[in-house]
């Protein structure tokens, strides 16, 4: 068995659940700037093997983002429990300025114009967007594999299904990649994952 998950390599912050997170950085206990160094370096660590997250957006940009996001909080602004949080948007949904490909190679290229009204939600409540979670075509399937980003990996086992079509956002959560995961469901897309 090949164990990709080690959680006594875990950053401290990346394994706190996401309702203590989104108090630690409403308690100024964290800044979302250390936030984010924490999510992109498990992500660094443990993507390229599980292949959960997709697109992912330039981590300059999402440090910058995360600093606005300090600078609202020291005036006393928060946008939600959200505030400052990394997430990543599962690949079926919309995301304005951010590719959306449905898993296909058809709409590799697509970026809509406007959020889906999950997605901005998610933004209102002050997440950060750090790119999406893998899905297979369309969002058919209950395997996570499409031809454009491949196979996302089973956060425990290699020889085991993520399962799908919530796939990419299971398994980026079970490996501390994200605090909180979206995802949707018809025909088992969220509980085989889970399971």
């Amino acid at each position: 068995m090949t164990k990709l998950h080690d959680s006594s390599a875990g950053d401290s912050i990346v394994e706190l659940d996401a309702l203590a997170l989104s108090r630690a950085i409403h308690d100024r206990e964290l800044s979302c700037r250390e936030v984010m160094q924490a999510y992109l370096a498990q992500i660094e660590r443990l993507n390229p093997q599980a292949n959960a997250l997709v697109s992912l957006r330039e981590p300059e940009r999402l440090l910058e983002e995360a600093d606005e996001r300090d600078r609202q909080l020291a005036q006393g602004q928060s946008l939600g429990w959200m505030h400052g949080m990394p997430q990543a948007i599962k690949d079926l949904a919309a995301t304005a300025g951010l590719a959306t490909s449905l898993g296909s190679p058809l709409f590799a290229a697509q970026v809509p114009q406007e959020d889906a009204i999950s997605v901005a939600r998610v933004r209102a409540s002050g997440a950060l967007i750090v790119g999406k979670s893998n899905v297979p075509e369309f969002g058919l399937g209950s395997h996570t594999y499409n031809q454009l980003f491949g196979t996302t990996g089973n956060a425990y086992d290699n020889n085991l299904s993520a399962g799908g079509s919530s796939g990419g956002a299971a398994v980026a959560l079970a490996l501390r990649m994200l605090p909180v995961a979206d995802g949707s469901d018809m025909m088992g897309s969220l509980r085989n994952p889970a399971a």
